[in-house]
């Protein structure tokens, strides 16, 4: 096994069988790319294909996103998950007009300085638009890569981590063999390629794998074993009551979420830790008011099940001056949780 038969092989590879034709990939433009890496952090292609034309018609460029209001990117990225990616974002592109004259960085070093831009992220953007000899080290390409060098050292180890990185780096198109202009995307691309159709977690094609000959997992008989990590989150379960208070006028009362946690910075209905503390604030604002307690529901996260308990709280009226009441025109606007919006559309 060579450094560069390795190189060759995947971007061979990814020339006739990977990846080529999703719209991130038909621009060296680093705003464009960018925002196809944030959006594709823990989030499925096929979902960010829909919200990615949808961006990019919005915020066309940088300096168009870094003067929006946060909340107006919040409300774009509603339903994406994960939303202190688009609080970085937005932070991230006011750093590259206030810092950098609205240019990305040229290098991985320099761009993982940026907020919400870390080493992997970092290495991928200046791969594809400036084709640097920089690895890239997402969950896909760990997998592909410790099966290939049966790097059974444990990842949750700092030091292992590293070790793993300067390994990659060696992985990467030799200059002195291939051209790194047209190598270093398709080398990068084709890596997350092979992650993701054939080295598989479970069940790995192996047989169409084009370092299958090379692999020392699969010549061993077990891809599977790898990568190895055995510090893993447990997941935990928690309870939340919303109060989706409804006034005659149809308009929903919502509050802006603190700035760290769930929902961060989103909006909300009000949040209860149980049917007691709710039932008790409607009690003192609108004494004797009826409450319907509708089916709670699953929303999964990360490492954490939230049961959601929708309580509907229908108010004759409110006070003129409140301004935490929103009509349908103006929630649909705003930055939602993906379960607080489905919630308010059913209600109507």
């Amino acid at each position: 096994m060579t450094t560069s038969s390795i190189a060759a092989a995947v971007v061979q590879w990814q020339a006739t069988h990977g990846r080529n034709h999703l719209p991130w990939q038909q621009t060296r433009d680093p705003y464009r790319v960018w925002l196809s890496e944030i959006m594709l952090q823990q989030t499925q292609v096929a979902t960010v294909l829909g919200y990615y034309p949808r961006f990019l018609a919005q915020f066309p460029d940088v300096a168009s996103l870094a003067a929006a209001p946060e909340d107006a990117v919040l409300a774009l990225w509603s339903g994406l998950g994960y939303y202190s990616r688009a609080r970085n974002l937005h932070k991230c592109a006011q750093a590259v007009m206030a810092l950098h004259g609205g240019r990305f960085p040229e290098t991985a070093e320099q761009l993982a300085t940026l907020p919400g831009i870390g080493r992997s992220t970092a290495g991928a953007i200046s791969a594809f638009c400036f084709s640097e000899r920089v690895p890239i080290l997402d969950a896909n390409v760990r997998r592909v890569l410790t099966r290939v060098l049966a790097f059974d050292a444990d990842l949750a180890v700092a030091r292992n981590e590293r070790t793993l990185w300067d390994l990659a780096t060696d992985l990467c198109p030799d200059p002195r063999e291939l051209d790194l202009h047209d190598a270093m995307p398709r080398y990068t691309q084709g890596m997350m390629d092979l992650g993701a159709s054939l080295c598989l977690p479970r069940k790995p094609a192996c047989l169409l794998c084009p370092l299958h000959s090379q692999c020392r997992a699969a010549r061993a008989g077990n891809p599977e074993d790898y990568p190895v990590r055995t510090r893993k989150l447990k997941r935990s379960s928690q309870s939340w009551w919303l109060l989706v208070a409804q006034d005659s006028q149809g308009r929903i009362r919502l509050g802006k979420r603190p700035s760290t946690g769930i929902w961060a910075g989103l909006y909300s209905p009000p949040v209860f830790e149980d049917a007691a503390a709710l039932e008790a604030a409607v009690q003192s604002r609108w004494p004797g008011l009826a409450l319907e307690h509708q089916e709670a529901f699953l929303h999964v996260l990360t490492h954490r099940d939230l049961h959601l308990h929708p309580v509907i709280a229908r108010v004759e009226a409110v006070e003129p001056s409140a301004d935490d009441w929103y009509t349908r025109a103006q929630w649909t606007d705003m930055g939602l949780p993906a379960p607080v919006r489905k919630l308010l559309e059913r209600e109507g």
